[in-house]
């Protein structure tokens, strides 16, 4: 299963958080947001499509999420987890660690927003640009 969010840059993005990435809906952010690499996100945890939520609801699932900007991707492996509550209407975190809350969409996840390509941040940095954070599951 495959589902894409749009989202926009801002000149406030960091990602330099070594333990998460996130994309929010919001339009404006602080510098303190350090591993929101979007704003302007069409949809946060709520919004995911329920066939979606039921299979990221499965420890066994295995996600691989790609962040899209102009001709540059990177991509992000996590897993699911059955107690995942995918409520949170205006963001999407992904995770290194196992911390679940409505905001969490992928736990055990290999990066975090750090190990984004710098090249890729300083175009995110442009409230201009525009992204895409997909979402694909087995």
């Amino acid at each position: 299963m495959h589902f894409e969010i749009p989202f926009y840059g801002h000149k406030n993005i960091r990602s330099l958080h070594p333990k998460t990435i996130e994309i929010t809906t919001e339009r404006d952010i602080t510098l303190n947001g350090d591993c929101i690499v979007g704003v302007g996100a069409t949809c946060g945890c709520d919004d995911i499509p329920e066939q979606m939520k039921n299979l990221l609801r499965n420890s066994k699932s295995n996600i691989l999420f790609t962040i899209s900007v102009k001709d540059i991707s990177f991509k992000v492996k996590g897993t699911g987890h059955e107690n995942l509550i995918l409520t949170n209407t205006h963001d999407i975190v992904i995770r290194k660690s196992s911390f679940i809350c409505p905001r969490t969409l992928a736990i055990r996840c290999e990066v975090a927003s750090d190990s984004i390509p710098r090249q890729m941040i300083k175009i995110l940095q442009n409230p201009d640009s525009k992204g895409i954070f997909a979402i694909d599951l087995n």
